[in-house]
């Protein structure tokens, strides 16, 4: 296995570890909505991780296809120019799409703070 991917598994372990000390320290309600936060939390970040890879890739593949274009043809090289910069802030616009369903959810959290107090207890402090 990679080192890249040793280190993806030793951090997905480290975080079902704290999610999971989380979820056993306390079965009321509140475990409930720390369940739920925890939840949220974790999916927005891997939503956020995923769109910011794809747009990346796609950005990448954008700006090696116009600058091809722009060396095999180098006199079309601003009509290339103006399409790609339309393209990427295109692309752009999706990760920002992301990102702000990602805010909603994390906004719809209800009283965090309860949900933070069982936290600190659950980890004793």
């Amino acid at each position: 296995m990679s080192k890249k991917g040793v280190m993806t598994m030793l951090g997905m372990g480290v975080f079902f570890a704290t999610a999971s000390a989380a979820f056993a320290a306390d079965a009321s309600a509140q475990a409930a909505g720390l369940r739920a936060f925890v939840a949220i939390a974790s999916a927005c970040g891997f939503g956020i991780a995923i769109a910011a890879a794809g747009t990346g890739l796609a950005m990448g593949y954008a700006i090696n296809g116009a600058l091809q274009g722009t060396a095999r043809n180098p006199e079309a090289g601003g009509k290339i120019m103006t399409t790609m910069i339309i393209g990427l802030a295109l692309l752009e616009a999706l990760c920002i799409y992301a990102l702000l369903i990602c805010l909603i959810l994390v906004f719809k959290i209800p009283d965090l703070g309860p949900m933070l107090d069982a936290i600190v207890k659950s980890f004793g402090a």
